[in-house]
């Protein structure tokens, strides 16, 4: 449908732009998408991973000497910067677009993490650590919205899986630098966890120049009345698919013009008023998987350490098979989301991860396992819990208008991270500080008793979001009919 000019606030518009980007075959546009954006889950996993393979070596430093409880806090200084990021930014990415937030959050995010490398003790670390995450949560928004909007419906939820399962690519590229940066004897004891930190920066460099080839969300323009704008980006993409023009018939959707923002009242209202029972799920999907992985990830070398006797620049190997196995969940179990469904697989890999957990809490607490045994567990058990923490952020981004979509994310990113994510660092820092089996493995049985309540969650309030277009799944708060 050609484009018309800019009308007036509130005029209704008519768009076929929806129906064109879902048409679409896959394309080297797409792999560009999830290769210059989802890059971000890759920083993700490298900072965790960072933080933690050199947990060790923090702990040891002659400078910052930190303990157990400084690096359960620093880990939630982390999630806490995220948080903040995400809401700040996510408020932006709807005011101002998706594709002008990706360079600011990306730079925040490298100054930040290259800070975190001149830290001089606890505080000064804690801070750019927290900065870091900043610019990591306010990636969050604005990349999941934009992916959402540019992937064609058959296939958005095997991509999403794969891009936010991609954490577990940097997760590897952490622990490997990690193990070997601290190798005996190679370099100063002060020197080796600073350099780890510079792995993500040289990342970002890199995907500056990607993120150049990015156009923005013609969906995001044409809520804004843009059309001549959206139709122009929407044609390099058809262009750059190869495909056909066009044909007459597709389907339409007709929207008010809205140059201006969507406001906090008619968010609020949307939320609990429109889909209340989407905000249920969404938060207890987000406030269950964050407590899960956070609580266990960040603080896994600690187990290794305490536990287990792993030298601290042994860590990063135990860490390698468990990136796989997070890795490996979402890249082969994304394509039966869209095929299988929604609704059974959420529950069903939610339910299995909290299984698991149980399982593996009692043989902790035995002491039946040794360092390499309790890898084992982790992986088969992150083999189902990674897809099940990737179809979190699926849930959210789909569920709701596409006017508020990139604020929705952040505040339930915020949300599940702020209850979930921040308090289980810090609660297992010192349930592992205490040198208790029972107390940790406590603390993993309550983690598992929240992927199954998650699990029933999704079995009553899940929706079969599956291969339908976004603006069916949820009406846009603009749409005119």
């Amino acid at each position: 449908m050609a484009p018309r000019d800019t009308p007036a606030d509130r005029a209704v518009l008519e768009t076929d732009i929806p129906a064109r980007l879902d048409r679409l075959a896959w394309g080297r546009f797409h792999t560009l998408v999830i290769s210059a954006l989802g890059i971000t889950w890759v920083l993700d996993g490298l900072e965790v991973t960072l933080a933690g393979s050199v947990s060790g070596a923090l702990q040891a430093s002659p400078r910052l000497h930190l303990s157990d409880q400084d690096i359960g806090l620093a880990a939630s200084a982390y999630l806490i910067g995220a948080v903040g990021g995400a809401l700040y930014f996510g408020w932006l990415t709807d005011r101002l677009g998706r594709k002008r937030l990706f360079n600011i959050t990306l730079l925040l995010y490298l100054v930040s993490t290259l800070l975190s490398a001149c830290a001089v003790d606890f505080w000064t670390f804690a801070l750019f650590r927290a900065l870091t995450g900043a610019g990591i949560g306010g990636e969050y928004a604005a990349i999941n919205s934009a992916i959402q909007e540019l992937i064609p419906a058959r296939l958005r939820g095997r991509t999403d899986l794969l891009v936010n399962g991609s954490f577990w690519l940097g997760a590897a590229a952490g622990s490997g630098g990690a193990v070997w940066l601290l190798q005996p004897g190679l370099l100063p004891a002060d020197v080796g966890w600073r350099l780890a930190f510079g792995i993500g920066a040289v990342l970002g460099l890199i995907v500056l120049v990607l993120r150049n080839w990015v156009p923005e969300s013609p969906r995001w323009l044409m809520t804004k009345g843009r059309l001549g704008e959206a139709h122009e980006i929407l044609g390099g993409i058809e262009a750059r698919c190869g495909a056909e023009p066009a044909p007459a018939g597709l389907a339409t959707i007709r929207i008010h013009a809205r140059p201006r923002s969507i406001g906090f009242v008619e968010l609020a209202r949307s939320l609990l008023r429109d889909h209340p029972r989407r905000v249920a799920l969404g938060l207890v999907l987000m406030i269950a998987q964050a407590f899960f992985y956070n609580a266990i990830f960040f603080t896994y070398p600690l187990v290794l350490g305490r536990f287990y006797q792993v030298p601290a620049d042994r860590i990063g190997l135990y860490i390698l098979p468990f990136a796989a196995g997070n890795f490996l969940g979402p890249m082969l179990l994304g394509r039966l989301f869209d095929t299988v469904g929604r609704k059974a697989m959420i529950a069903g890999t939610y339910a299995v991860s909290g299984l698991l957990l149980i399982l593996l809490a009692a043989l902790f607490v035995a002491d039946l396992l040794d360092a390499t045994g309790q890898t084992i567990g982790w992986s088969v058990i992150f083999f189902f819990a990674s897809a099940a923490a990737s179809s979190a952020y699926l849930t959210v981004a789909e569920s709701f208008p596409l006017e508020i979509r990139a604020l929705v994310i952040a505040l339930f990113y915020a949300i599940g991270t702020a209850v979930g994510g921040v308090a289980g660092p810090t609660l297992f820092g010192y349930l592992i500080g205490s040198g208790a089996r029972l107390q940790v493995g406590g603390g993993y049985v309550f983690a598992a008793v929240l992927m199954l309540v998650a699990s029933g969650v999704e079995l009553w309030l899940g929706l079969a979001s599956e291969r339908r277009s976004l603006e069916e799944i949820a009406r846009p708060l603009t749409r005119a009919d």
